[in-house]
């Protein structure tokens, strides 16, 4: 493929390491505002003498907020471009942020919250989507995990601030916790409008000359920009030979009929790619993930740690194992691939979470002993699993979904993931408390050992690797049986007279 030819694949564009590195800024707020809750619920449940049911509510109410705001993301982004998306999303957070520090009463923390969760929408289907745009095959796998690898240091940064801000006051104490996250907010809004705007959105917009200028940045030579906006502009259904520096694509206004292509008429491959994004975005929540991060200190307590303090330092060990995990699979993504680290982290999901149902399950069979091998074990387990989700199915997850769709239905398309996505974190955030009550602790996590076991077999049929093709190839690996003559290199609308 022409995006291929001119690409030196042992370089690294600083340039475009760069913008990525400031979009997924925005993760780590959202990581942040994910990790501080699981202590500041502590705190929050014995000011306002709250019960478990509004516990549960809290802690999944931002999931169902962001499921609206990824969904609203993908059609703003379209219309208003990648990078003032970013800062609508910034101002979101800091106004949440802003409701949730000074929130007298559950009523306003709630408001402040759900603010919040619109926000987290529109940042997580942003961020990836961004960084891979800019991206080049050779680092798209790299700079794509880091919105990932953001949310692991946030939560971390989270954590630590429990343990900190834990020692205040309890009136004052929660509330700074969550109110800090205001100034990266109001820093991040005015940053990114220093970094450039996708040049796969600008030529969507036929801002051709725009895009070629961007290319050249984030391009590692002149011939791969140039390989890389042939591709683009055939993608967007525009001629290739076109010279001119605004032209008017056919077929494409700001995302409209985009969802009768997913939906309603979609190609084989189309659906493939749907089914497969949808997914892997069911399965990372699935899985337990955020029965662990949100709720590791009743995890903790349940397994015999009892002291508070020690409580949010265990904690702490969750995030910090999180955040090295996936920088580890960051550096690998490019060179194992996706797909051999995606099974390999799924099977360790299906042994670390079968542990810890079975250690956590002898501690409640034994309820007047303190079982110290149990106490160990399910810590270690809890550990364990993070750092196999970390290493494969967290960060593949977003990866994943922001590059296999084409050009025209990206930005629609990861923001139906993403939804998905936020849908399973509430209802498994908001569940997870009356799950474990209904058929133990160490029965909930034998649940989420069969559903890894599940996904082991989704991503083992349906996932093929994506490692090294550009995002205008991807579209053939999801093509079975299918004749690939006289078509471009990414999907185009099925209307009569698309290109």
């Amino acid at each position: 493929m022409a995006a291929e030819s001119g690409e030196n694949k042992n370089s690294f564009n600083r340039y475009a390491c760069l913008c990525a590195i400031i979009a997924s800024i925005i993760s780590i707020i959202f990581g942040y505002d994910t990790g501080v809750m699981s202590g500041a619920m502590i705190f929050i449940k014995e000011d306002l003498k709250i019960s478990d049911v509004q516990v549960e509510i809290l802690a999944g109410i931002l999931n169902i907020c962001a499921l609206v705001g990824s969904l609203a993301a993908g059609r703003t982004s379209d219309y208003i471009g990648r990078r003032y998306t970013i800062v609508l999303a910034s101002i979101i957070f800091l106004i949440g942020a802003v409701l949730m520090g000074y929130a007298p009463n559950y009523a306003i923390l709630m408001t402040g919250r759900c603010t919040a969760g619109v926000g987290v929408g529109f940042a997580l289907m942003i961020a990836p989507v961004y960084s891979a745009e800019i991206s080049s095959p050779s680092t798209r796998g790299f700079l794509t995990s880091l919105p990932e690898l953001c949310i692991s240091f946030g939560i971390l940064l989270g954590y630590t601030s429990n343990y900190l801000f834990g020692k205040l006051t309890l009136r004052l104490g929660w509330r700074m916790m969550l109110g800090v996250a205001a100034v990266p907010s109001l820093a991040l809004a005015f940053g990114i409008l220093k970094m450039p705007e996708s040049p796969r959105w600008l030529v969507l917009e036929g801002r051709l000359k725009e895009a070629k200028k961007i290319l050249l940045l984030i391009s590692n030579s002149e011939e791969e920009a140039e390989s890389r906006f042939h591709d683009i502009k055939i993608a967007a259904g525009i001629d290739p030979d076109c010279v001119e520096e605004v032209v008017k694509p056919p077929n494409i206004h700001h995302g409209q009929g985009v969802w009768k292509d997913l939906f309603i008429r979609p190609t084989p491959a189309v659906r493939r790619i749907l089914i497969a994004a949808i997914g892997i975005h069911f399965f990372e929540h699935a899985t337990g993930i955020e029965a662990v991060v949100l709720y590791s200190p009743r995890i903790f307590h349940k397994a015999g740690v009892t002291s508070k303090n020690k409580l949010l330092l265990a904690t702490v060990g969750v995030g910090l194992t999180k955040t090295t995990f996936i920088l580890i699979a960051s550096v690998f993504l490019d060179k194992v691939g996706r797909r051999r680290l995606l099974l390999t982290s799924t099977a360790g999901l299906v042994v670390s979470l079968s542990g810890l149902g079975f250690a956590l399950t002898m501690v409640e069979l034994n309820p007047g002993e303190r079982l110290v091998w149990a106490l160990c074990l399910s810590i270690i387990f809890t550990y364990l699993y993070v750092a196999f989700f970390s290493i494969g199915l967290g960060p593949i997850t977003w990866v994943y979904s922001s590059e296999i769709f084409p050009l025209r239905l990206r930005a629609q398309g990861a923001s139906i993931g993403v939804a998905v996505n936020r849908l399973m974190n509430a209802i498994v955030s908001m569940s997870f408390i009356s799950i474990y009550k209904a058929i133990t602790i160490g029965g909930a996590f034998f649940m989420f050992a069969g559903v890894s076991l599940v996904a082991w077999w989704f991503f083992f049929f349906l996932l093929p690797e994506t490692k090294g093709k550009s995002l205008e190839e991807i579209e053939i690996l999801f093509t079975k049986n299918t004749r690939h003559e006289n078509q471009g290199l990414e999907i185009q609308p099925t209307t009569s007279n698309s290109v």
